[in-house]
């Protein structure tokens, strides 16, 4: 059974950002290893290496896709222990995302944003970045790790939809 999906258009002076939300067992302090530890990151999206400093380039393989190669990404932003923007450097072009943290009680809310996300890639990029924070959520709490067939394509129609809405109303 597909679960069910999650994440928001918002605009922003960069387009639109896809913006989805997960709720972490972890103190600001773990949520934050969660994210930025290379041998924590290698549990739910991928292992990295280089030096963790604004303005560096890191190297990033994907954990999860079947012969990812390494990838090279930009650290555009660090603000220790909260938020982390990141920009995916290849011939594709670059993918603009932020990790941002906020603390709540004995929780920690986890916000990923896709800055300026192409509307027209929002089928196939959206259950990708479910599915990886549902691999989060799962190698937090120790919960088996969800199968991305799940995900793709049964949310890609949401998706698409949310895509279809957010242009209609750029045109509007």
């Amino acid at each position: 059974m597909a679960p069910n999906p999650t994440g928001k258009l918002v605009a922003s002076d960069t387009g639109h950002d896809l913006v989805l939300t997960r709720l972490l067992s972890a103190s600001l302090a773990e949520a934050w290893a969660e994210i930025t530890d290379p041998e924590r990151t290698a549990k739910w999206f991928g292992a990295w290496e280089g030096e963790a400093e604004v303005g560096a380039t890191i190297r990033v393989q994907l954990g999860f896709e079947e012969g990812s190669e390494w990838a090279e990404m930009r650290i555009l932003e660090c603000e220790r222990p909260r938020r982390v923007r990141l920009l995916s450097v290849g011939e594709d072009g670059g993918w603009d995302v932020a990790l941002e943290l906020e603390p709540e009680d004995v929780t920690t809310e986890l916000r990923f944003i896709m800055c300026g996300v192409e509307l027209e890639q929002l089928g196939e990029i959206g259950p990708g970045w479910e599915y990886y924070l549902d691999q989060l959520v799962a190698s937090k709490t120790g919960a088996a790790l969800p199968d991305f067939n799940d995900y793709y394509p049964a949310q890609r129609e949401y998706y698409a939809d949310l895509a279809s809405e957010a242009g209609q109303c750029a045109r509007e």
